[in-house]
């Protein structure tokens, strides 16, 4: 940076400490022995990102919370772990690969599984993992060495030995189920489910009574469904159908009789109240067909495509084959009429497919693994921040459903069952390939060909890092021995409210089952980080904040404390470039601070090598601490935007708008001010990592490269004040200000006068000097009596005058009387209009309210202006 620079050059740094940073091991759990305080410990996740992702803004405002808190304790002297790692990320992975592929015109089918995982695993090694390089670009400090992919082996060893407890434990079965399936993608759980309005069409279907030309009508939105229909069905209450229940109907086309049959689940009021009951393709259906001992037909198979109990459409896709029964049924006088409808349709989470109801054989957790997990966090043993999502928590725990864990991939935690064709065995098993049935010793096997669901391992996340279940696959590097006794459960768990469910409930109850205690202490929940106007990011849009364009931009420092500042709990951040503008301009507001006191003095000492005599630097000081005091409260309870509002407050608008300025009235103070900004750098460290190494170590003349970081010096943590000296300097300020302002009155605001009078009843004449320098006043004289023919300002605790004697008041009033005469026409042109009643009858309202804001406006400006001229013109006279 060029020594005459008035704006810091983040770029010549950012990369070069970085690098330093994680050579040298800070990163580490053992980062910060010199400050290790006894039993103090702080262990929090990444939430692991998708290989196949690049870091986007929400991201990077999980990854800078995180970061800030895991700074904080590191130089708060805890022994702390920030453990990294990445998500094999299943469906998604698997997309990317098979897409690759099918543009060479391979399926993944044509080569076979195993030939297919080697591409995944080469695609892996070769472009997975991007966004671990970027997350360096903002400055994060993971313990890097220990990062953990969640299909390393160590994972491996702990996904199985959780599932064969489980299984063992009759908690994972398998079994026939209704489930959501995706035609693409396979079985989905209930979360992996996204809802959305579609503006489709009721069908009026009719359907003929056996022998008869009598008819009843059933309302659908998928008629393509009806060939698996068993039975139609009424309200027992509903007095039109009655005589209906019991008789047969016979389906359309296919000609196959059902029942007329009733339930008190009808809905009487919707279409018709007379309803078809599909029980393999509707999840109410199923449950009716389950009272009522109904036939469960499936009339396509698993990549939606008709079968022969579909008749002549057999071999259609379910839902390209709806126009063609529509048609044929409208053809054959079985419709009655067609509305337009507007329902919600759910879709896979992945591949934007219509999802469908399914009867299919699937792996299960029984949702009873989550009563404990249930219990103690509502006995307090994990505290929710905002906490108001308990609430959300415990009403989806208490609908929990079993969870299917099962998917139709080849890339992910094969389900470790195996099977004998010999004599029907099945058993779980932690071998890879073992050579025979254990029951009849039959070498005639074969494993499940499913998957587990992401989650699933996803679950494990925060002990199964600790080296639980992994065997001795990393023992001593990638974990060690009392990882799980310090560490576990987690201090804090970070992360987007919108995975509560996905997420933080599944590592809720697989840990507590699993350890018998609550992964973590604190889940801190943030929202989303939306644009300035509160519209959610996307491209279509064209309102993305790429995170690494804004660090090349304005700076990882700008980036990472606009979004700590607008980080307020339970708000979405509404994120903007003039935000991060005004960051980076704190940035140069901090390195233009310390330029100065390098202008005064080559070097600064520590504040705690020092005594502050001056009383500016005794002032600084108690402003210091108090901020000290107000980071550590919000930092604790993760209010981030009211630590990084404090940070501000003190270092722009107390330090350098009135350390630095006052400073200049009292020279000897300035080696106190550098030793106190220096301190303040470390209070700003979890925040702004860079330029707070950088101007720390400038202000002490010395490199990062041959001298120990200030990211593990010990945090700020003196919080006594110093009222008296505070209260003092807010009256200098007070008085500076008032000065000011009376100055501005007469056309004075940036010359110097002769004279201020100040009345107020406290002594502060020690402290003259800091007024008569900063309020631009050759003398300032302290007086017990209001000062006659003097402009007056009156404030909160004391009062100025400045005497008018030897200024000329002439061009002051005549610049005000012509802006009297104008303000005098503007008013009388605007009372015109608004007297005009032809105008009030035609204009439009806002125009009318305009212009009544307008002359509203206009005279209070008015008044003022006369009330200058007639204070002006006395003392004249």
């Amino acid at each position: 940076m060029g020594e005459n620079s008035t704006t810091y050059n983040p770029h010549e740094i950012e990369d070069n400490y970085y690098k330093i940073w994680e050579e040298r091991g800070y990163f580490e759990i053992d980062g910060n022995k010199d400050i290790l305080k006894p039993n103090r410990r702080f262990s929090i996740m990444l939430p692991p990102p998708n290989i196949t992702g690049s870091l986007h803004i929400g991201h990077a405002f999980n990854h800078t919370l995180i970061d800030i808190m895991t700074r904080y304790k590191r130089m708060d002297g805890y022994k702390t772990l920030w453990q990294p790692g990445t998500d094999h990320a299943g469906i998604a992975t698997q997309n990317v690969v098979e897409r690759q592929l099918l543009a060479k015109g391979i399926k993944k089918e044509d080569i076979g599984r195993e030939k297919f995982l080697e591409k995944v695993w080469q695609w892996k090694e070769e472009s997975g993992g991007v966004i671990v390089k970027q997350m360096r670009k903002i400055g994060v400090s993971p313990a890097w060495s220990r990062e953990r992919f969640t299909m390393d082996e160590g994972l491996k060893h702990a996904v199985k030995k959780s599932f064969i407890n489980l299984y063992n434990e009759g908690l994972i079965v398998k079994d026939n189920y209704m489930v959501n399936w995706c035609t693409h993608d396979g079985a989905l759980s209930d979360i992996e489910v996204e809802y959305e309005e579609n503006i489709g069409k009721l069908y009026h279907l009719k359907y003929f009574f056996e022998d008869s030309k009598e008819f009843v009508v059933v309302a659908t939105t998928r008629p393509e469904t009806y060939f698996g229909d068993t039975a139609v069905m009424v309200n027992p209450n509903d007095e039109r159908y009655k005589d209906l229940i019991g008789k047969t109907v016979v389906l359309p086309i296919i000609g196959r009789k059902i029942k007329v049959i009733a339930d008190s689940y009808v809905d009487s009021s919707f279409g018709t109240g007379c309803v078809k009951v599909t029980p393999a393709h509707d999840v109410n259906d199923y449950e009716v067909g389950k009272r009522h001992g109904l036939d469960f037909i499936t009339i396509f198979d698993e990549k939606g495509i008709l079968n022969s109990h579909c008749g002549e459409f057999e071999g259609l896709e379910r839902i390209e084959a709806r126009d063609s029964v529509v048609k044929a049924l409208n053809d054959g006088g079985f419709i009655d009429k067609i509305e337009d409808y507007t329902n919600q349709v759910g879709h896979c989470y992945r591949c934007g497919n219509i999802v469908e109801p399914y009867i299919s054989k699937q792996w299960f957790v029984k949702k009873s693994i989550a009563d404990g997990a249930i219990k103690k966090v509502n006995e307090g043993l994990a505290k929710f921040y905002p906490s108001h999502w308990i609430n959300s928590f415990n009403a989806w725990m208490n609908e929990l459903r079993d969870w299917c864990i099962s998917r139709q991939l080849w890339w992910g935690h094969q389900i470790p069952v195996f099977y004998c064709n010999k004599c029907d065995n099945e058993w779980a098993s932690k071998e890879d390939a073992p050579a025979s049935c254990p029951k009849c010793k039959s070498k005639d096997i074969y494993q499940d060909p499913n998957v587990l669901d992401t989650w699933f391992s996803s679950g494990l996340w925060p002990f199964s890092t600790l080296g639980w279940g992994n065997e001795s696959f990393g023992k001593g590097e990638l974990w060690n021995e009392d990882d799980l006794k310090e560490f576990y459960p987690n201090s804090l768990m970070i992360t987007g409210f919108d995975i509560l469910f996905f997420w933080v409930a599944r590592m809720l109850f697989q840990g507590e089952h699993a350890l018998n205690g609550l992964p973590f202490k604190d889940i801190y929940l943030h929202a989303l980080v939306k644009d300035e106007h509160g519209q959610k990011m996307s491209k279509s849009k064209g309102n993305v904040i790429d995170p690494i364009d804004a660090v090349n931009s304005f700076s990882a420092d700008s980036l990472r404390f606009t979004l700590a500042i607008l980080a307020i709990q339970g708000r979405d951040i509404k994120l903007s470039n003039d935000r991060l503008e005004q960051m980076r301009n704190f940035t140069n507001k901090l390195y233009n601070a310390s330029k100065y006191l390098l202008l005064n003095q080559s070097s600064f000492k520590n504040l705690d090598e020092i005594e502050i005599k001056s009383d500016l630097g005794k002032y600084m000081q108690s402003r210091l601490y108090q901020t000290t005091k107000e980071v550590r409260q919000n930092l604790d309870s993760y209010r981030f935007n009211d630590a990084a509002t404090a940070l501000y407050r003190f270092l722009w608008n107390e330090f350098c708008d009135w350390g630095i300025e006052l400073s200049k009235a009292e020279k000897s103070s300035v080696s106190e001010l550098g030793a106190i900004f220096k301190e303040a750098m470390k209070l700003l460290h979890p925040f702004m990592p860079f330029i707070s190494e950088h101007l720390y170590q400038n202000l002490s003349a010395t490199s990062l490269k041959d001298s120990k970081s200030i990211m593990i010096m010990k945090y700020p943590e003196k919080i006594e004040q110093n009222k008296e000296i505070e209260n003092t300097f807010n009256l200098v300020i007070e008085a500076i200000v008032s000065i000011r302002r009376a100055k501005a009155t007469i056309d004075l605001a940036n010359q110097s006068i002769e004279v201020a009078h100040i009345k107020l009843q406290k002594n502060i004449e020690h402290l003259k000097p800091f007024i008569t320098r900063l309020a631009k006043c050759k003398s300032v004289e302290f007086v017990k009596t209001n000062t006659l023919k003097a402009i007056r300002d009156v404030s909160d605790n004391l009062e100025v005058f400045i005497p008018l004697s030897g200024i000329d008041l002439t061009p002051i009033i005549d610049r005000l009387k012509n802006q009297a005469v104008k303000l005098e026409k503007e008013v009388a042109k605007l009372n015109g209009m608004l007297s005009n009643k032809k105008f009030i009858e035609n204009a439009p309202k806002e125009v009318i309210s305009q212009n009544e804001k307008l002359f509203k406006e206009a005279k209070e400006k008015l008044e003022k202006v006369n009330e200058e001229l007639e204070s002006l013109t006395k003392k004249d006279g």
